[in-house]
């Protein structure tokens, strides 16, 4: 959706292994580009054209399909990275690549200190020229301008395409972990005029959620009642593929006898779903989720297809797709329990692996 707001038309994504649901959300959700007019959005898996090895990194990934640079010829290219969330006109880092004559911008923001040993740590000069790059530093160094701060890499880099060219090539030639952050960024700040581009929207929301507990976290920050990252702007809309299913629906109120009744809070609710005299606070639901009576969900994600039974409770956890859960079953609230069953993170997300039929 950045790409698309930012105006740019041309999208390779490079998938790896276990790549079919992407390509299918890629092929229904996303075939709103014209060919005629040299749009388009491609997914292209290791070719293995040069070896017989999978992507052994984010620079070998782009190596590996150093043919589609050599046949579009673009100008530029923007590397970005598939398991983050943010909001970010791509257009204004590119017009600060050109003014500064840049041949690599990285884009780039402040986070706590604490933090930083999980980022590219960036040193900069006055100019915003990057004079030190170090990958997840033991020690990081505050930035100049902020004591309790580091200036973190975000994943983000624009090359000029020879200079991109060039760097992988002689990147593949050695024995590295072939990756932009950690190989190519580093090895360029002497050679070439690489530039740090300060991010900033609004709020200043980026998540990596490479985790299952970064991925949780993300999830709950869009059911706070202000959320930081607005998924309803229409000023810059964020696109998905979903199926065509009915509203959702809630089916008992606290007049029945029995005193079933239904209460949602701070959640987001998906097409599909039928609550019927269930508690939901604090939840993200998929679509075509159906929790039965009396039953009580708190703090978590539940995916698509999901069947609920009556008074179950769930706390905190991740419920993948197509599970069920039968009357009367507890998930988040007995840690010994539940790691006989299913994973846990190290922050005690309760993961139910997809497909399951509890019992």
């Amino acid at each position: 959706s950045n790409c698309l707001n930012s105006g740019l038309r041309k999208i390779v994504v490079l998938t790896q292994y276990k790549s079919f649901s992407l390509d299918k959300h890629l092929r229904l959700g996303w075939n709103i580009f014209n060919n005629e007019l040299n749009e388009y959005i491609e997914q292209i898996p290791p070719q293995q054209r040069i070896s017989d090895q999978w992507y052994q990194g984010t620079a070998d990934a782009v190596y590996q399909n150093i043919y589609t640079l050599e046949k579009e010829q673009p100008e530029m290219v923007l590397i970005l990275s598939g398991d983050h969330v943010y909001k970010m006109d791509y257009s204004n880092m590119i017009l600060f690549h050109k003014e500064n004559e840049a041949d690599i911008t990285v884009a780039c923001m402040e986070v706590p200190i604490n933090e930083g040993k999980r980022f590219g740590v960036i040193k900069t000069n006055e100019e915003n020229r990057i004079t030190g790059f170090h990958e997840k530093p033991s020690e990081p160094s505050p930035s100049p301008n902020n004591p309790e701060a580091v200036l973190a890499s975000m994943g983000i880099y624009l090359f000029n395409t020879r200079t991109l060219v060039k760097a992988i090539i002689d990147d593949a030639k050695q024995n590295t972990n072939h990756d932009f952050g950690k190989n190519i960024i580093p090895g360029m700040i002497q050679l070439k005029r690489v530039y740090a581009y300060p991010f900033g929207d609004e709020n200043n929301y980026w998540r990596d959620i490479g985790t299952l507990d970064a991925y949780w976290e993300a999830n709950m920050d869009l059911v706070q009642a202000s959320p930081e990252f607005n998924i309803y702007d229409k000023d810059w809309p964020i696109r998905t593929y979903k199926k065509q299913y009915p509203p959702a629906k809630t089916v008992f109120d606290k007049n029945l006898p029995d005193g079933r009744t239904d209460m949602i809070l701070n959640s987001t609710i998906s097409e599909g779903c039928i609550i019927s005299g269930a508690k939901v606070e604090g939840c993200v639901l998929s679509p075509d989720v159906i929790i039965d009576s009396r039953s009580e969900i708190y703090d978590s994600i539940i995916m698509e297809s999901v069947r609920i039974g009556k008074n179950v409770k769930i706390r905190k956890a991740i419920i993948d797709k197509y599970v069920t859960i039968p009357d009367n079953f507890n998930i988040g609230y007995d840690p010994e329990e539940d790691t006989k069953h299913f994973t846990i993170t190290d922050s005690g997300i309760v993961v139910v692996r997809k497909g399951m039929h509890l019992i």
